[in-house]
């Protein structure tokens, strides 16, 4: 009955969009242009390849995430320098000047609330993303000019909630007020993931700019005396609770360490482990799993004396469960810090069906 059970369960994972290879997929590409930047390992690339879009292109400061990138999505161009200097370039190709959307994820440890926030703001330092010192609250500037040079259709940048509170309030009105400078109606969304078929509950904000001259294909609202194009992205998708991608086997994971081992022992399911009361989950098979941390383990398994194994972190992540990490660490860096593809893919298909297809 056992063997039966687990049969049925994994027929029913291969259904599922969450549960998918990128050998097995076939992209149409027919949907419209993208050139990704702060591209990390790909999550928001491969979201749009799977509504149909033609992801041509990614810059990102990080040369093992550059490489993970090209191993899995081969781009016809690949740009492996900060957005400073990328956006100052002469000799970009004619297709980057004719993007449908331009993509980004500038860097959020500055913003987060697991960090540091206004301690770090104006600090020039060398943080998780990238490799060389930099101020990170300045990125998303620097990623305005940039579509303010291409001027791109649409332009969609992903970034953490707490950039829109709090004393971090400031950048998001000057976030508004570039935008506007370089020709663009802006807003924005708060999402969460769980409601977007993918099976962890991870909100992020999306700030989502339509070219000024385009607003005449549109119907339009007015927000704060501007006049922004409608957009709806309301999702409501059923949520995926842990149990549902939750691995019976213990293949590729992490070994816990003794204290960490003596810490799951202790922990009841859905808590914090020993004295972290942050990251260190021992996942609860009946909620959706949360936000897994970049430290040095995912979460835990309920039952099982171990972390998440590489295939439970794909599947939470939406990641492609043939995702090639090269010679990267450990399994779950890059989809921690990516967009989930599904989350992306979603968003991606309301653009085209509100927005790029009347354009086109």
């Amino acid at each position: 009955m056992l063997l039966l059970f687990l049969k049925i369960m994994e027929d029913l994972n291969k259904n599922k969009s969450y549960h998918w290879y990128l050998k097995n997929s076939t992209f149409k590409k027919d949907k419209g242009t993208v050139f990704s930047c702060f591209s990390g390992g790909g999550g928001s690339s491969m979201g749009y390849t799977l509504a149909g879009f033609n992801v041509i292109g990614c810059n990102d400061i990080d040369k093992d995430l550059m490489k993970c990138y090209i191993t899995n999505l081969n781009p016809k161009y690949s740009y492996l320098q900060s957005i400073r200097k990328f956006r100052k370039r002469n000799d970009l190709p004619d297709e980057l000047y004719n993007l449908d959307i331009l993509d980004g994820s500038p860097p959020c440890s500055s913003f987060t609330n697991a960090g540091k926030r206004s301690k770090d703001w104006g600090k020039k330092k060398k943080f998780r993303e990238g490799q060389i010192n930099q101020v990170l609250d300045t990125l998303f500037f620097d990623f305005i000019l940039l579509a303010k040079k291409l001027q791109p259709k649409i332009v969609i940048a992903e970034n953490v909630p707490g950039i829109t509170f709090g004393n971090a309030i400031k950048y998001t009105q000057k976030i508004y007020k570039e935008f506007d400078k370089a020709g663009y109606y802006i807003n924005h969304w708060l999402l969460d993931s769980s409601k977007m078929g993918v099976p962890q509950k991870r909100k992020r904000i999306f700030f989502i700019a339509l070219r000024k001259d385009l607003i005449v294909h549109f119907n339009t609202q007015i927000k704060l005396f501007n006049k922004l194009p409608i957009l709806n992205l309301d999702f409501n998708e059923k949520p995926i609770k842990a149990k549902e991608i939750l691995d019976q086997t213990d293949d590729n994971f992490i070994k816990l360490s003794p204290l960490f081992k003596k810490y799951w022992k202790e922990t009841k399911i859905g808590k914090y482990v020993g004295k972290f009361q942050s990251g260190f989950l021992k996942v609860n098979p009946n909620q959706v799993c949360p936000v897994i941390n970049n430290g040095p383990y995912p979460l835990f398994h309920p039952f099982k004396e171990r972390s998440l194994n590489k295939k439970e972190v794909l599947l939470i992540h939406s990641f492609p469960l043939d995702y090639n990490f090269l010679d990267q660490r450990t399994y779950w860096n890059i989809p921690v810090l990516s967009v989930p593809p599904l989350m992306m893919e979603k968003i991606a298909n309301e653009i085209y069906k509100q927005w790029l297809i009347k354009i086109l």
